[in-house]
């Protein structure tokens, strides 16, 4: 994380006081560094570039799930990114944020018919179709639309990788895509149908993956379907690699770089003359952002447990209770003392609430100022007001200039929300 750094004692988002964000925002808050968006793509840019050869013109389109944020994704827009959609709201939001249609895939395996019928009229790049039952149902819409939107079979090919089961989506037990066999018949009945423009395969096998080996093996699966479509007179163009590279949350040096996944996809798709996408979310934005949290208390009971209760909960940064994920916390003043083991925890009623056990950390005592690290990815996407807490405010920050670009929403903001019904308005 290049651009969180101590200056003055202080830990800065690239040239912003952490602590004076918190003086003027509050806590909990997201902090998103541009520099590390900017650098993240740029690297990932470069390293498509260098093996134009065998990628083609390649498209990095960011999984907006991962961070959906309108001024994230507009930052990412203006590099030329584009976007990796799973609904109509995703979609909205990249178009919103200047992500053209040509540059959005529209994936997921639930899209309904008014999905379909917006990503069409949207004009998006392709179509990943899951299933044959979703394949039917989009050429009925394109139908009355009178469209043939291009599409790749998403191929689930029996290998699952990642960080966690509940991500891990290329097992053959996982509900995306379809096995190889299905896909390969449903490429050749596509073929001659006047409502889809079959363009190309997909598939995406699994989040935070620090291995190449499996996705190497996955690449592999679609060149020889490539291949074998050729053969039998299909017209291939794309191949649609998905995301999952892993960062290193742990700090682990050893994790693939993005040249070298890069270098891996280009080297298995080499002579194949097709356009390669790749859909990046994590591996961009994870380690572009902060959660900014302040201590409520140090609570030391008889028994010899210490458990450091935050302002920040499992609302706002569900990934610890959901995979048992690891974030660094670092205090924003460095604290001298003792390591101890802490429990770190939130307000909410829920044990669940629980971000690390027996974390080894200094005296850190009532009001003093915490980052979650590497948060930017999963983290204020996925929060929630239960417990009616309000939702963590998100900042931008660029150089030494920063930004809300989404406000901490007031009660009353909230109640307003939700209309009482007429009988009850006595």
């Amino acid at each position: 994380m290049h651009h969180f750094d101590l200056k003055d004692g202080v830990l800065h988002a690239e040239g912003v006081s952490l602590e004076a964000l918190a003086d003027s925002v509050g806590t909990p808050t997201y902090v998103y560094s541009s520099a590390t968006l900017r650098r993240h793509y740029g690297l990932l840019r470069e390293a498509c570039d260098a093996h134009r050869g065998a990628l083609g013109d390649a498209l990095i389109a960011f999984a907006v799930k991962a961070n959906s944020n309108l001024s994230v994704l507009a930052t990412l827009a203006k590099l030329g990114c584009g976007a990796d959609t799973v609904s109509e709201g995703e979609i909205r939001r990249a178009l919103t944020a200047g992500i053209p249609g040509e540059r959005i895939i529209f994936s997921g395996v639930g899209k309904t018919d008014a999905e379909l019928a917006f990503a069409i009229e949207q004009g998006v790049r392709q179509i990943n179709v899951e299933s044959s039952t979703e394949l039917d149902r989009l050429i009925a819409v394109a139908a009355t639309k009178n469209a043939a939107p291009a599409i790749a079979i998403r191929v689930n090919p029996k290998i699952g990788a990642g960080g966690h089961a509940k991500i891990t989506t290329g097992g053959a037990g996982d509900k995306f895509g379809v096995p190889v066999e299905e896909a390969m018949a449903l490429y050749a009945r596509v073929s001659s149908s006047p409502h889809v423009t079959p363009v190309g395969l997909a598939c995406h096998i699994g989040s935070q993956i620090t291995d190449l080996a499996p996705l190497e093996a996955a690449f592999r699966v679609l060149r020889d379907m490539t291949d074998a479509l050729r053969a039998q007179g299909r017209s291939v163009t794309r191949l649609d690699l998905g995301g999952g590279l892993g960062v290193p949350y742990y700090g682990d040096a050893a994790t693939p770089s993005p040249a070298d996944y890069v270098a891996m996809a280009a080297r298995v798709l080499e002579g194949l003359n097709v356009e390669a996408a790749f859909e990046p979310g994590r591996l961009m934005a994870a380690n572009a952002g902060v959660l900014l949290s302040r201590v409520i208390q140090v609570n030391e009971r008889t028994d010899g447990r210490r458990f450091l209760v935050l302002d920040a909960a499992m609302n706002d940064l569900m990934r610890p209770a959901l995979y048992d994920a690891f974030h660094d916390l670092k205090p924003v003043r460095p604290v001298e003392g003792e390591l101890l083991p802490h429990d770190v925890v939130g307000p909410v009623c829920e044990t669940g609430d629980t971000f690390a056990r027996d974390r080894d950390l200094p005296p850190l005592k009532a009001g003093d100022l915490v980052v979650f690290m590497s948060a930017g990815a999963y983290g204020a996407v996925m929060s929630g007001e239960y417990n009616t807490r309000p939702l963590a405010a998100e900042v931008l920050v660029d150089g030494e200039r920063s930004a809300v670009i989404r406000p901490r929403p007031t009660y009353e903001a909230m109640f307003a929300r939700e209309p009482m019904a007429d009988w009850l308005k006595d």
